[in-house]
């Protein structure tokens, strides 16, 4: 078994990191196997080294050894393009020019998993309007998802003791897999990582649920190996709310200044315990 945590370096560790990161050691550790860490650290306009090294602190803090140096998502730029080069290849990427605003303010975008569902206003723009904006405006890449869909077929992937679960990848839309301001999204990204770095059993939070029917396509296009999937349950402060990053008194920092013992908390949370005030819920 090789599990992994991919912090994202854009603010301080909460408590929800903490529970995610503790089940992950504690699964592989149980197994025999590795755990690593992966610094998911290509939004230039947000990632800090700062935040890496006060990540990796606060792991150790808890106790949570991982195996290896951590895997840092900037260096691995090469086989984000090779990726998305292989997919242009075959036809099921094309550029597109909308921003955020163009995409809400569509009349025509429906709702899906992650958000407004792009309308596919550049999906039929003709080639040569298409080489020309691409010389000078900015530009992400979007998967063309009924070809992806058409080419792989029904797809599933297995929800640790659930079971089997059918993909609805066509739901997310036309998905960004190459932002105008980073070489490769989240979903890209993440795909790729894992099975680089072969990981077996990915363990994160239940709103990614949707996402990895988005992943399973990926693999698929890719001819990467699907990794079994565990999506616990979301750690929600007072407030009843899922904590985020802004959440300060809820970072692990707030803890560690406070006097808690590291160890003491990470096998509380393994073991389903939480610190008063806080919970665990379902999206």
């Amino acid at each position: 078994m090789l599990t992994r945590f991919a912090p994202s370096p854009t603010g301080d560790l909460h408590l929800g990191h903490a529970y995610s990161a503790a089940l992950a050691h504690h699964a592989a550790r149980a197994a025999g196997g590795q755990f690593r860490i992966r610094i998911d650290d290509i939004d230039g306009s947000r990632s800090r080294e700062d935040y890496v090294a006060a990540s990796l602190a606060d792991l150790d803090w808890l106790g949570l050894d991982w195996d290896g140096e951590p895997v840092r998502q900037s260096n691995r730029l090469p086989a984000y393009a090779a990726a998305l080069d292989t997919l242009r290849a075959r036809g099921l990427l094309y550029p597109c020019f909308c921003t955020r605003a163009d995409i809400v303010a569509s009349l025509a975008a429906p709702h899906g998993p992650s958000g407004a569902i792009y309308p596919g206003t550049c999906r039929t723009l003709p080639n040569a309007e298409r080489e020309r904006r691409m010389a000078d405006e900015p530009h992400c890449w979007r998967l063309y998802m009924w070809r992806a869909v058409a080419a792989t077929g029904d797809l599933d992937w297995e929800e640790a003791g659930q079971g089997r679960r059918a993909a609805d990848s066509q739901a997310h839309g036309d998905i960004v897999l190459a932002r105008k301001d980073a070489p490769a999204s989240y979903h890209l990204a993440s795909t790729l990582d894992d099975a680089a770095m072969g990981v077996t059993h990915v363990i994160r939070g239940a709103d990614l649920i949707a996402s990895t029917d988005v992943h399973r396509l990926l693999q698929a296009l890719l001819g990467l190996p699907t990794p079994l999937y565990r999506h616990h349950a979301l750690v929600c402060g007072p407030d009843g709310r899922r904590l985020a990053k802004r959440d300060a008194a809820a970072s692990l920092a707030a803890f560690r200044d406070a006097g808690i013992d590291g160890p003491a908390l990470a096998a509380d949370l393994r073991a389903g315990r939480l610190p008063t005030g806080y919970s665990l819920q379902m999206p």
